[in-house]
């Protein structure tokens, strides 16, 4: 079993977990992410690392009210456990010193990013970070953000807070404007998938990290396949990060939807009155 030490209600519908897990936490890495089961009857779920402290034997996730394992979830608290925190799993984001580097976010996409934006500031880039959501409310870890950026761009559907906007937005004005080595986009699947049409015509190289469907997590069952460049790789153990702009986009959000009636038919099972964004 594994102990939740703290529990933080970051937005709507979105909560931070510090998870007791010292052996995951020894080996974690930016990018990577655990498979986590309530219990023994629950299902699997994959959760990119949003922190993590190997002194003090602890990871941090960060997850968004989605469908009925994550809405069971969310009625845990700090003192309670979960059965199964499987990790790391997954390659590790690559990480070198390339000059200037743009990381944008949306969504929940702020909690796997943010490691990755401070491992690429602390090996010597300039890391533009460009965050992204719907509306004020919607968004978290601005400071933690800020603090992991050489320089921090927010932006809101609405207006309702920094500018007005798609993400893709200031991500064009920055790639007119100056030479940008790499991009690294993690968030919903068309901010991504958008994020690389934008950088394709620039030729930058554009990373992003998907998320589908996910079993095991190891490569055995083949759920997360997705095709990349015309091969089919599976995210688990060949991911989650992949060059965006040989993503076939198209099957991946097909395949995100899949199972849309089987996820509705579980939440209404298990009574979820999930929040989304």
């Amino acid at each position: 079993m594994y102990k939740i030490l703290e529990r933080q209600d970051l937005a709507a519908a979105v909560h931070l977990f510090k998870i007791e897990a010292p052996e995951v936490a020894k080996k974690a890495h930016p990018g990577q992410f655990v498979v986590v089961r309530i219990d023994e009857k629950g299902e699997r779920i994959p959760l990119t690392f949003a922190d993590w402290d190997a002194k003090k034997g602890s990871v941090t996730i960060i997850f968004m009210e989605a469908g009925a394992t994550t809405c069971r979830l969310a009625k845990l608290q700090a003192g309670d456990s979960i059965e199964n925190f499987v990790g790391p799993l997954g390659v590790p984001t690559h990480i070198e010193k390339l000059d200037t580097v743009v990381c944008v976010t949306g969504g929940i996409g702020a909690a796997p990013i943010t490691p990755i934006a401070a491992a690429l500031k602390a090996a010597g880039n300039k890391v533009i970070s460009i965050m992204g959501a719907r509306t004020k409310n919607l968004l978290f870890w601005e400071d933690r953000m800020r603090q992991a950026s050489s320089e921090l761009i927010v932006a809101t559907d609405d207006g309702s807070y920094g500018r007005k906007g798609l993400v893709t937005e200031p991500l064009k004005e920055i790639l007119s404007s100056q030479k940008v080595a790499q991009v690294i986009a993690i968030g919903p699947i068309p901010m991504m998938k958008f994020c690389a049409l934008t950088t394709k015509p620039f030729g930058v190289k554009t990373i992003v990290s998907l998320n589908p469907l996910m079993v095991d997590g190891t490569g055995m069952c083949g759920c997360c396949r997705v095709s990349v460049g015309g091969n089919t790789k599976f995210a688990c153990v060949d991911g989650p990060d992949f060059d965006g702009h040989l993503v076939d986009w198209d099957l991946m959000s097909s395949r995100a939807r899949a199972y849309a009636a089987e996820e509705k038919s579980s939440m209404d099972h298990h009574n979820c009155q999930c929040q989304t964004r």
